[in-house]
């Protein structure tokens, strides 16, 4: 049976009688094609229902689905001679943070994303794909080596925020992210970001700045995750569904608000659901983004990146009271 999410629950019932309605029709004793036809028919309607309106927190449950695709299953489905490269080449290989060479068609692109895990073994090798300082800063190396080749950077986000530990702080988390912030505005070449899941915190942000910022339709994207910021205001992790109405965190308020520049549409149920056409939808929308921003002159290409991200937000003047 499919993996249900909480908001999924009232399907169980429906998946279970489907499951059930499949395996008697495959020994072939009873034909059952009537009541499975029925029966999928049932779920897509109730399905329809149920994420007619989702809430943000509903989104949030989407984007952390385990079955929903990571940053290595985009790049190994939509891009060919993908060369991964390691190292920061001063302390260690972060692998949370993947990304390397590789052909978009007959785009040559360097590709960079966060990483997390299938099963528990691997959250662990991957650290929940939340990247150490090392992972930034080759981040960093590897859109340095881009600009060098004059080679479009596309960054695949995911991440519920940056390494939180003591050493991660000690070996300069703050200093690395700052960093990547700083020289992201000024790289010389295109810039696509892509949230294709979580986007958290300054751990996303680190690989953040781009000339076109794009959030699948059901991702979030956040200075705080729900759950912590549930924490800091109630003491508690039972008001994460207020908080995520809060922060404002879906894809289509974060448009509204004009933080991204726009929305990509997933498959009915989520990307998970058919990774296929995911896949497929983003490799046209990453084509067609890097052929327009390649035809913006190198100049006019950084200053509307940080004409773009200094105009974010709202302030009052408060001149006129001194």
């Amino acid at each position: 049976m499919a993996v249900l999410l909480e908001f999924e629950k009232p399907l169980e019932e429906l998946y279970e009688q489907l499951e059930k309605a499949e395996a008697t029709h495959a020994k072939g004793k009873v034909d059952m094609s009537d009541t499975i036809a029925q029966l999928e028919k049932k779920i897509h309607s109730e399905k329809k229902e149920l994420y007619k309106d989702l809430s943000g927190w509903q989104k949030v449950q989407i984007s952390r689905h385990q079955d929903r695709p990571y940053t290595l299953d985009y790049i190994n489905a939509i891009t060919k001679n993908f060369v991964e490269l390691h190292g920061d080449r001063n302390v260690a290989d972060d692998k949370a943070m993947v990304g390397g060479l590789a052909q978009i068609d007959n785009l040559n692109v360097m590709i960079i994303g966060h990483q997390k895990g299938r099963n528990t073994k691997d959250r662990q090798f991957r650290n929940f794909g939340m990247p150490n300082p090392e992972g930034y800063r080759k981040a960093l190396r590897l859109m340095k080596m881009a600009e060098k080749f004059n080679l479009p950077v596309i960054c695949l986000i995911d991440t519920p925020g940056a390494s939180p530990g003591l050493e991660a702080e000690e070996r300069g988390q703050g200093e690395a992210i700052a960093k990547n912030l700083m020289e992201m505005a000024v790289l010389k070449v295109p810039i696509v970001c892509v949230v294709i899941g979580e986007g958290a915190s300054g751990g996303a942000l680190g690989i953040g700045v781009g000339d076109r910022v794009l959030m699948l339709e059901n991702t979030w994207y956040s200075v705080i995750s729900p759950e912590s910021c549930s924490s800091i205001l109630w003491r508690s992790w039972d008001y994460k569904q207020q908080a995520a109405e809060a922060l404002s965190l879906t894809a289509e308020k974060m448009l509204n608000n004009k933080l991204i520049d726009g929305i990509i549409k997933e498959p009915f149920g989520g990307a998970h659901m058919d990774p296929e056409a995911m896949f497929k939808t983003m490799k046209t929308e990453l084509k067609r983004n890097i052929k327009e921003l390649n035809e913006i002159k190198t100049k006019k290409l950084i200053t509307d990146r940080i004409k773009k991200f200094s105009l974010m937000g709202s302030y009052d003047d408060m001149s006129e009271f001194k």
